[in-house]
């Protein structure tokens, strides 16, 4: 069966554009290049508004995931790789449960039908935004600037397909998603700390940019012991605590990776969650969504310390969880562990198929969820330092 469903899909893949495998080793060099053109490209997409939209200044409904799609608001890069990821998830979940084998002969169609999920998903996902009013009333704009979004939206996550599918087939170093989500990351990062735009927010002229405010301040105060503490301690603003933090979830990151408003009157709305709008993006200020959010910071935290312990033991849990749940999924679970070394003929001193199985569930279960604890903490302190980013879009 599971092969069958993969025929479904077979007459399409020759529809789908395609990059051709290397018929020779790619130097290192070469390898350099087509990732710093693949960056470049995707880069100057990030920076490329969307013709025809009416405005973008009302309230991001993703202003919370943009670093983990990779994605820019208002711009060709407005789906990021979210089309890419979800497909992927499908299909790992579709091959998980046994529904399409992955066989070494369909390797190449279970590639195809991967791609043919991310289009449709693109599809789907450009129509939603424009016939939703995220770029304005539809009936305003017209049908053709509708049509002419939804083209603009589904040739950049083309784009975005082509060269995820360039660095994969071994032109450039890594993969598309991580260098899209680091690139990001990095963007952000980059602009926090040194941002040349000038706000007021009642305590005169300042610099966004954390590293650029800490040199404007000791410049312009007099009191050069309050301009430091302002510095580092600075609210609704980029500060040096922020950055120092968002480095030291880097630097313990790369180290575990080295060991191893419609109706708000509703009463069940509000039972899953009050949102308040606040600039660019809205919070959650009551209700589920509320405490399986991140505390605003350290003194949020010690105000409403239920608040910090329901978010602790949500994010320890799940994450343990989805960890411990992913292996089975996967196909890493003790049982298909075993399998892959039985097919590669190796064993298990001492133990025959049975007993290795009980043995290797000995260790894989509790090493995933292990695992997946140390992520959540690792979000977790990042959140309640403050990391740029916060502590899932870190790592």
């Amino acid at each position: 069966m599971g092969v069958s469903v993969l025929e479904l899909v077979k007459p399409f893949c020759g529809l789908i554009p395609e990059i051709e495998k290397p018929m020779r080793k790619i130097q290192f060099r070469e390898k350099v290049l087509w990732t710093s053109v693949t960056l470049f490209i995707f880069l100057v997409c990030c920076q490329i508004p969307l013709f025809g939209i009416l405005s973008s200044e009302s309230a991001d409904p993703f202003y919370w995931m943009r670093v983990i799609m990779a994605s820019n608001r208002g711009t060709l890069m407005e789906l990021g790789i979210s089309p890419i990821v979800t497909s992927s998830l499908i299909m790992q979940l579709l091959a998980g449960a046994k529904i399409i084998q992955t066989l070494r002969e369909t390797e190449a169609l279970f590639n195809g039908a991967q791609k043919l999920f991310g289009l449709v998903i693109t599809f789907g996902q450009a129509l939603v935004y424009v016939l939703t009013g995220l770029y304005g009333n539809p009936a305003e704009l017209g049908a053709g600037i509708c049509l002419l979004l939804v083209i603009q939206l589904v040739t950049a996550g083309v784009l975005v397909l082509l060269l995820d599918e360039l660095l994969q087939k071994g032109y450039g170093l890594g993969s598309g998603i991580s260098l899209f989500i680091a690139t990001n990351i990095c963007e952000t990062i980059v602009w926090k700390a040194l941002s040349p735009t000038t706000v007021n927010l009642g305590r005169g002229t300042e610099f966004e940019g954390a590293l650029i405010a800490l040199f404007h301040l000791l410049a312009t105060r007099q009191d050069k012991a309050r301009a430091l503490r302002e510095a580092f301690y600075r609210q609704n603003l980029p500060n040096l605590t922020n950055l120092m933090a968002t480095v030291l979830i880097f630097a313990v990151v790369i180290y575990f990776q080295a060991l191893s408003s419609k109706f708000s009157g509703n009463i069940l709305v509000n039972l899953l969650g009050v949102w308040q709008e606040s600039g660019r993006y809205s919070h959650p200020v009551g209700g589920i969504c509320y405490y399986m959010s991140a505390p605003e910071s350290l003194t949020h935290a010690f105000y409403d310390p239920f608040h910090a312990i329901v978010y602790i033991a949500f994010m320890l849990g799940s994450c343990a969880f989805f960890s411990k749940t992913w292996i089975d999924v996967s196909g890493s679970s003790a049982k298909d562990v075993a399998k892959q070394l039985k097919d590669q003929h190796m064993v298990m001193a001492g133990h025959r198929d049975a007993s290795m199985i009980k043995e290797l569930n000995r260790y894989i279960p509790t090493a995933a969820a292990f695992g997946g604890l140390c992520i959540g903490a690792l979000s977790v302190t990042a959140d309640f330092l403050g990391a740029i980013g916060s502590g899932t879009e870190s790592h």
